[in-house]
């Protein structure tokens, strides 16, 4: 309780009645003076990814998209100006698994489907989640000047898709492309593919995994466009 006070900088009091009120709820489950989250939260989380969309047009093609490729195959989408990975699938051939859970929030321009989906926004926009979250470095590889970002944007653009090549973990590489609402224009999501440089790098990236996330992003996009998005 200590720690979770001084962590949101709030008196250990008020702390404590917060606490008691979502251990109550259920929210928080208690053993020997620790406090941890219950599963309590899955059941929201579940509720919530069931009613995007997009995750229903695109769940069998990710699933589809990781064991075409035998690596990972990710679905993300922007809120309030960070990456939030919605699903994941990883073929149990030999993809690289990177812990990163579902629901994960990251900044933008550290990953492919971050970079994916700035690459679609106008540049106001993504200035203005510059100025909000900054560009803040996870290794030596990551973006970190604005006029940087917006040079590889406009790369991402020109060739179709975007590129993580270690931006976030050294060693990994992904490709990510956009998915974009036909009705209003606006990106509602994009799809990658992550694994070990060593794999998807021949001279640059390797044209078959670039080719396999477009086709899985244009029969993603179709199926949001005109059987869920359009009926609604």
């Amino acid at each position: 309780m200590s720690e979770l006070a001084d962590y949101l900088e709030i008196p250990p009091s008020t702390a404590q009645v917060h606490l008691n009120t979502l251990h109550q709820a259920g929210y928080v489950l208690k053993d020997d003076g620790t406090y941890r989250l219950s599963l309590k939260f899955l059941k929201h989380g579940s509720y919530a990814r069931r009613q995007l969309g997009l995750y229903r047009a695109a769940k069998r093609h990710i699933d589809e998209l990781a064991e075409e490729t035998g690596e990972a195959a990710n679905l993300g989408v922007a809120q309030r100006g960070k990456r939030v990975l919605v699903y994941k699938s990883e073929s149990p051939a030999k993809a690289v698994y990177d812990n990163a859970p579902t629901g994960e929030q990251t900044h933008l321009h550290w990953t492919a489907l971050g970079k994916a989906l700035l690459s679609v926004m106008p540049d106001e926009r993504v200035d203005a989640i510059v100025d909000e979250h900054g560009l803040p470095r996870a290794n030596e590889h990551t973006i970190t000047d604005r006029e940087a970002l917006h040079e590889e944007l406009h790369r991402t653009r020109e060739r179709g898709y975007s590129v993580e090549d270690q931006d976030r973990r050294k060693g990994i590489l992904a490709v990510g492309v956009p998915i974009v609402d036909d009705a209003t224009g606006n990106v509602v999501g994009a799809v990658c593919v992550s694994g070990p440089r060593t794999r998807l790098w021949d001279d640059g990236v390797a044209d078959d995994i670039v080719e396999a996330v477009q086709n899985a992003a244009n029969v993603i996009e179709l199926r949001y466009n005109h059987y869920i998005s359009g009926g609604r």
